[in-house]
């Protein structure tokens, strides 16, 4: 396994980030495909996370080398800590997740974030639940009208990221937003984060034009997600008559780990085989012969040529939700 630094910190994680999500049959996330008000709610945490599937994945993990996890929700962060106590892993390890009810559009204009003793009593209960003394990479999505509303957020946000890390309860702090392009370079011009997190695949690379030289730039490790898009990566492919699923999640992969400002990438893998998967075509020379006659023939299709043109424009023009 490689590993690449974060920010101005001494932290190195994998390229490979193991995501929290465990899933339903048909493919979809636990939890917010189930119970969607319960799973985003503090304190509520769903039955059957860290179950033995997800304990065969955690092995893997640790068989491979990864050592930086990624949990959303109040369920996925309470089965993460009890596994690591269970399971503990061979090695130090690293956990980014986020303040629940504060991020994305869960707390209009974000601005329990803004409030020092709410942000870090958010802190404290999620460490409760890692059954951590750190929360090594905090998540702070916000959206565009955190900024609108208020000139001072940014600066008030680093503020209290700073004081956190003084404290010792925080390591480093991850630019997010569902915001687009101008949210994004704000963050990263604000000089209170140390790494970026990003939706960034083949249908949708919006982010490579400004916002991942500005990261950069600024000495950001850039960490990205959506591989496959949600899915939808698989639909272009059936539209264009691939059929081989693996076929086309190695070339998806492939292209984005091939992407040089990419420093790592969150990998949601419900069964060892799949993290396996990952870390093969992370090892393997890149792109292939096989995967760019893919790529090329999934990215000639009309379905992935309406779909990159939506989620590029959607992201350059940063609405405000």
């Amino acid at each position: 396994m490689d590993y690449v630094g974060v920010g101005r910190s001494t932290m190195r994680i994998s390229r490979l980030v193991l995501g929290g999500h465990e899933y339903l049959p048909d493919g979809r996330s636990r939890g917010f495909n189930e119970r969607f008000a319960d799973a985003v709610t503090p304190g509520c945490v769903l039955p059957g996370f860290g179950g033995e599937l997800r304990r065969s994945v955690l092995r893997c993990a640790y068989d491979l080398g990864i050592n930086a996890f990624d949990v959303t929700m109040d369920s996925e962060k309470e089965a993460l800590g009890r596994c690591f106590a269970e399971m503990p892993p061979p090695y130090e390890v690293f956990v980014q997740t986020r303040p629940e009810g504060m991020v994305y559009g869960y707390d209009p204009g974000n601005r329990k974030m803004a409030d020092p003793a709410l942000l870090r009593a958010e802190v404290v209960r999620i460490l409760r639940l890692l059954r951590r003394e750190r929360v090594d990479l905090l998540n702070l999505g916000i959206l565009r009208n955190a900024i609108d509303g208020d000139p001072e957020f940014l600066v008030e946000l680093a503020r209290n990221v700073a004081a956190l890390k003084r404290e010792g309860l925080v390591g480093v702090a991850c630019a997010d937003t569902f915001s687009g392009e101008a949210t994004y370079l704000a963050q990263i011009a604000s000089g209170a984060f140390d790494a970026l997190n990003v939706n960034f695949n083949v249908a949708d690379d919006g982010a490579r034009h400004a916002v991942l030289p500005a990261a950069k730039a600024a000495g950001l490790a850039v960490i990205v997600r959506e591989v496959y898009a949600k899915g939808e990566w698989f639909r272009l492919g059936r539209e264009a008559g691939i059929a081989d699923a693996g076929a086309l999640a190695r070339a998806a992969m492939g292209w984005v780990l091939g992407q040089p400002p990419v420093d790592a990438v969150i990998v949601g893998a419900g069964t060892p085989a799949e993290l396996l998967a990952a870390e093969a075509v992370r090892t393997a020379p890149r792109p292939t012969a096989d995967d760019a006659a893919l790529l090329a023939r999934v990215t000639a299709g009309e379905g992935f040529r309406t779909l990159a043109a939506a989620r590029r424009e959607a992201f350059r023009a940063s609405p405000t939700p």
